[in-house]
């Protein structure tokens, strides 16, 4: 049996970063995937792709490493870019769109919204059909097959639903989560590339982290849009849902 970390939508939060790095860590788990949105809300954008790049066997794009790396007039974006720098920015363009296996029986697929784009948004509460359509493949998977387990990430709230016999996950976020203000990730256990199925296990991790340190560091940068993501971090909300 093996154990497989699962990370995503990290957000430029550095102390969030650290602290999940260090809790896979401390379970002895080598393999690290991420599905996404490395950059962008928080201030360390540079350091938290470094250490995904260091950390993560494989990567999958974002919605935020897609705009980011596009041309924008946008004085947030440009703040983003710079601090990036143009070597980060062109790895994060080369990115796949999704990362797919066999694991104990069971064929996975990951991706960071939907199977279809990085834009297509699907919050637990929506209908049974469209959730159900994130088993699917598109021309942008690796293989034509319809998934057994799919994870997912990008709405920064963690859930898991069993749907007709598979297995539906988001991880939630590690910089950026909407559900409990502490960072969270998913674990799977089980056997690579075992065609047979045998034991199958998924875990929720939620990891407190040094929100304090995280707001110090975006304001001794001068970070645009700085109120906002204090609200986020400290709250678990964005701007207009109700507390």
């Amino acid at each position: 049996m093996s154990k497989l970390a699962i990370i995503s939508d990290i957000h430029g939060n550095l102390p969030a970063l650290e602290a999940v790095l260090e809790d896979i860590e401390s379970r002895g788990i080598t393999e690290i995937y991420c599905l996404g949105d490395l950059v962008g809300k928080g201030p360390s954008s540079d350091q938290t792709v470094d250490l995904v790049r260091k950390h993560c066997r494989h990567i999958v794009r974002g919605n935020w490493e897609d705009f980011l790396t596009q041309p924008t007039e946008y004085p947030t974006l440009l703040w983003h870019q710079q601090l990036l720098g143009e070597e980060r920015m062109a790895y994060l363009r080369e990115l796949p769109f999704s990362i797919e296996f066999v694991f104990s029986g069971r064929y996975i697929r990951l991706f960071h919204a939907s199977p279809r784009s990085v834009y297509e948004r699907v919050q637990p509460w929506d209908d049974y059909e469209r959730k159900a359509s994130l088993f699917d493949y598109s021309d942008m998977s690796v293989e034509p097959v319809k998934a057994d387990v799919v994870g997912y990430g990008d709405i920064h709230n963690a859930y898991t639903q069993m749907m007709n016999g598979r297995m539906l996950f988001n991880t939630g976020s590690v910089g950026n989560p909407l559900d409990m203000t502490q960072a969270s990730y998913v674990i799977l256990e089980g056997d690579p590339g075992e065609k047979r199925k045998t034991r199958f296990d998924l875990t929720f991790a939620r990891v407190p982290y040094d929100i304090e340190l995280a707001i110090t560091q975006a304001k001794n940068v001068n970070m645009p849009d700085l109120e906002p993501y204090i609200r986020e971090i400290t709250t678990g909300r964005y701007r207009g849902m109700p507390d």
